[in-house]
């Protein structure tokens, strides 16, 4: 176990049903969250067409519109619209771009990704570095230490109001804890408050699959927001669930964990750490991927290189991406069936590169689900193929901003 760990939980043999705390209301967006998402849909947008996008009253919209102004979230648009001579024009509202900033980290197995973005979600600079260990001190420590840098670099006299910080596994947004991430070794690791001392920053943390599915609601598959699976497939495979604009936890923080989702015969004979073989992550991770080329004599020094080397048309690796898309395909249509929901976001590179692969997923998909009768229209790629990573740190505190833009964030400028 490492340092930097707060006291061991109950293992899951000794749990109890009295230990299991009572599951809280799913977070609803407030008031200012509506106005807020609103204007980042449609703006330069009217108020009255906040109004009407939202259900609120014109006088609670104004309302809520000059605390959001007063914090330098939104401003109004620079040109009026409405006829000429006919009343009063219409001042439009837009998202303040120009005051402040969203710091994220994502942390991989391998390596920690260090964004910085805006407040439409936006990625401005990305700075990713290889771990030099795989301590939490150490991990931590080294972006905390990075993120000056980037700010100097690139803020551009812009505020960083809070840190969102995302990784695999079971992880508690509400303790701010990673709870377990086997592959570094951490248990119970207070990430908030390690990075809170170190930053001065307000900090968030999250789940790299959560993350990216309030990612998809906020800036990029419009469908998500009823209902949506997000299956991540990474060096890590996990998964979350969301429905009526609320993404599910768990009582223990342990929705979404579906790398060992037994294939099948389909699995091949590389054993889990799980003590069993034929495991989804152990048949679709990275590492499998990697080890699977250099079975086949491919040579690739990492993943990113063997991805490349299918971009590129190598035959062998672009077989082994299509394997890798009809597996996930055989996952993805498990979950169909489990939670038919309006859409399956799949965040893999095969899946967002590949044409060939996403058709071998979307196959795989018709064949199986009982429920998708239309995976061309269920089955999507991630909308940030290309900046995943970057995207899921900043995406943790952005979602948070844009649920409560009103509540505690320090670092905003206070209504006068």
């Amino acid at each position: 176990m490492k340092s930097l760990s707060a006291p061991a939980r109950r293992g899951p043999t000794s749990l109890r049903r009295s230990d299991i705390p009572a599951v809280a209301p799913a977070r609803r967006v407030s008031g200012a969250g509506s106005v807020l998402s609103a204007i980042l849909d449609h703006g330069p947008v009217a108020r009255s067409t906040v109004a009407r996008l939202t259900g609120l009253s014109p006088a609670s919209v104004t309302g809520h519109t000059g605390r959001l102004v007063a914090r330098g979230l939104i401003r109004e648009s620079a040109q009026a619209t409405g006829p000429k001579g006919l009343g009063r024009p219409h001042i439009p509202l837009e998202i303040d771009t120009s005051r402040h900033l969203v710091a994220g980290a994502h942390i991989a197995v391998a390596h920690s990704t260090v964004s910085l973005m805006d407040l439409r979600g936006r990625i401005l600079a990305v700075d990713r570095q290889p771990h030099r260990g795989t301590e939490p001190q150490r991990i931590l420590g080294d972006v905390a230490a990075r993120l000056p840098r980037l700010l100097a670099a690139h803020a551009a006299g812009r505020t960083v109001f809070g840190l969102g910080v995302a990784t695999g596994h079971r992880v508690d947004p509400e303790a701010g804890l990673v709870i377990e991430h086997p592959q570094l070794g951490w248990r119970n690791v207070p990430v908030r408050d390690v990075l809170a001392a170190a930053t001065g920053l307000q900090v968030q943390v999250d789940s790299h699959a959560r993350a990216l599915a309030r990612a998809e609601q906020m800036l990029g598959e419009a469908t998500t927001r009823a209902s949506a699976v997000l299956l991540f497939v990474g060096a890590v495979v996990d998964a979350a669930f969301a429905t009526a604009g609320a993404i599910h936890l768990g009582p223990r923080s342990g929705a979404g964990s579906v790398a060992h989702l037994p294939l099948g015969s389909a699995g091949g004979a590389e054993p889990c750490p799980c003590g069993r073989t034929g495991c989804l992550q152990s048949e679709v991770s990275e590492h499998a991927m990697v080890r699977r080329a250099a079975e086949q004599g491919l040579p690739a020094a990492s993943f990113t290189e063997l991805l490349d080397q299918a971009l590129a048309g190598e035959a062998r690796a672009v077989a082994l991406f299509r394997r890798r898309a009809r597996l996930v395909g055989r996952a993805a249509a498990l979950l169909l069936d489990m939670f038919d929901p309006e859409v399956l976001v799949v965040v893999e590179p095969g899946a967002g590169r590949l044409p060939q692969c996403l058709a071998d997923l979307r196959a795989e998909v018709a064949e199986r689900s009982w429920v998708c009768d239309d995976p061309e229209r269920a089955v999507v790629p991630s909308s940030f193929t290309g900046s995943v990573l970057a995207t899921a740190g900043g995406a943790v505190a952005l979602g948070v901003l844009y649920a409560d833009p009103l509540g505690s964030w320090p670092a905003l400028s206070t209504v006068s």
